[in-house]
């Protein structure tokens, strides 16, 4: 896979260095399932506008990633997700890292993208980027990281490949419909709700 590599337990100190480089990177993981208190972390994604895509596998019980969590944590970097809420609780929930400052895209379509229903990533790349995703793989094993398929190893990186150029035609159309302070304002709320997620408040604001 082009500009593809893996790495084991955490980033490389020569991948961190290229990503430290940059104004803004493209996130995601791969778990077990969808409860993170339950199903744990298997894979660590990211992307750079060069499109340089790295996967570090997380073992069974590791609890860090020094390199990972400095990237994440550099406040000069913006770190894109589709559907931050989730990753950023896995993050913290597994490796203790608490990731900021955030960029949203499924906020931001939410917001912005208000003809449609439909705020899925694969939609979302379908009509950003005139890309079809395969996301055959999206409900596999991820916990087998040692023998990762040919077609895992796509769906991840295809799961931020296009987080970069969608954040950038997501916030013209957030300017444009004057909401990217309020998509800003979502933004810089999320790690209180992580917070009450992993808490496990799931209805505190509900009448």
């Amino acid at each position: 896979m082009e500009d593809f590599q893996v790495c084991d337990h955490d980033l490389s100190d020569s991948a961190l260095s290229e990503y430290l480089q940059a104004e803004a990177i493209a996130v995601d993981t791969e778990t077990m399932g969808l409860i993170p208190q339950r199903d744990r972390l298997c894979l660590v994604q990211l992307c750079n506008s060069e499109g340089k895509v790295t996967a570090i596998r997380i073992a069974l019980k590791q609890t860090d990633a020094p390199n990972l969590k400095k990237l994440l944590e550099a406040t000069n970097i913006v770190k894109i997700f589709h559907f931050a809420r989730f990753d950023l609780a896995t993050l913290r929930h597994y490796l203790h890292i608490l990731v900021q400052p955030v960029f949203c895209t499924k906020i931001a379509s939410k917001l912005v993208r208000t003809y449609t229903q439909r705020h899925g990533l694969k939609e979302l790349v379908q009509e950003l980027e005139q890309v079809e995703l395969d996301k055959s793989s999206q409900s596999s094993d991820w916990g087998n990281a040692k023998n990762l398929s040919a077609s895992q190893l796509s769906y991840a990186a295809n799961d931020v490949r296009y987080l970069i150029s969608m954040r950038q035609k997501l916030t013209q159309m957030l300017q444009r419909e004057e909401r990217l302070e309020i998509a800003q304002e979502c933004f810089q709320c999320l790690p209180t709700l992580v917070s009450l997620d992993l808490l496990q408040f799931k209805d505190l604001f509900e009448h």
